[in-house]
């Protein structure tokens, strides 16, 4: 009887993947997220060695975000993510990454935003590939996933859903202000009161720039809204072995008097761009999430609500 050596397996088999990864990136498609690395034991076991990780390679964290007992989410930027967020006047979107640590059945699965994906869902020009990397250096690689067939970037920059149903330059617009610094002070303001159902999570702001983005948990507890929480959003649509916890948290972007925050029907399609119509674990689920998404968020930037909310 022949002997199988596990751990050689386990080797082999995480190869393949990397190398199926690299197959894809030559071929210029890109999935959403990026599976670092996989271990046992707590979710809480692993956050101080990910941040030492990503702080040795350069990275700021930012902030921190466990929206539920079995996930924590680290945002980080550094120079190069601030570079090339400057280079569009909303590219403020691209200024952080997001670092998931997911615990699914015995595994805990260490995953992050795929950078060069991010940069053309967003729109920002310049050299990304520094930022990935020191992320596949600090957390490991995988694989990239998310969806089952990659996009290039010129699909990614023009990625919609479906008919109808919003790009990256229709975003809500969720108040104005007559500056940059009346806007920022209201959305500050907004979430030390943790108005709308929002905490803040993170804030960056883009130097040589009017914009500062800031990283917003939502939460039903003070609204009664189960449609704008983010535990209730993932459970219907965060579904999939490999999770994508890293989706969260939301934004909300402050760029000259104006803020504003991704539409949810993009922001949510762009990260989960397999997800269904129809059915469970779908959109169908979720319909009333948008509108109540865009509810809280205004609340939170002391705007004015659509007479129809």
């Amino acid at each position: 009887m022949i002997k199988v050596n596990t751990k050689v397996l386990a080797i082999i088999a995480a190869a393949v993947m990397s190398m199926a990864s690299m197959v894809a990136n030559a071929a210029g498609e890109m999935k959403p997220f990026i599976l670092g690395s996989t271990a046992t034991g707590s979710v809480g076991d692993k956050v101080a060695g990910v941040k030492k990780s990503l702080t040795d390679n350069g990275f700021e964290v930012v902030g921190e975000y466990s929206p539920y007992e079995t996930a924590h989410i680290i945002i980080v930027t550094n120079n190069d993510l601030k570079k090339v967020a400057a280079s569009h006047e909303r590219g403020g979107y691209a200024a952080g990454q997001r670092v998931s640590i997911t615990k699914v059945g015995d595994q805990v699965q260490i995953s992050y935003t795929n950078p060069a994906y991010m940069a053309a869902a967003y729109h920002v020009k310049g050299d990304i590939s520094s930022v990935s990397s020191a992320l596949k250096t600090a957390l490991g690689s995988i694989k990239e996933y998310g969806s089952e067939e990659g996009m290039n970037a010129d699909d990614i920059a023009d990625y919609n859903y479906t008919w109808g149903m919003e790009y990256f330059d229709e975003p809500y617009s969720l108040a104005s202000y007559d500056s940059y610094e009346q806007a920022v002070a209201a959305v500050e303001k907004g979430l030390a009161a943790k108005v709308g159902g929002s905490t803040k999570v993170y804030r960056i702001d883009v130097p040589g720039t009017k914009q500062t983005i800031f990283g917003v948990g939502l939460s039903s507890e003070k609204t009664g809204n189960k449609y704008m929480d983010d535990t209730f959003i993932m459970t219907e649509i965060d579904f999939k072995e490999v999770r994508s916890t890293a989706h969260l948290p939301y934004e909300v972007l402050v760029t000259g008097g104006e803020v504003e925050a991704l539409h949810a029907r993009f922001r949510i399609a762009v990260n989960f761009p397999d997800l269904s119509m129809m059915g469970s674990n779908s959109f169908m689920n979720i319909m009333p999430t948008p509108d109540a998404i865009k509810a809280s968020l205004t609340e939170t930037a002391g705007g004015e609500q659509d007479s129809d909310f």
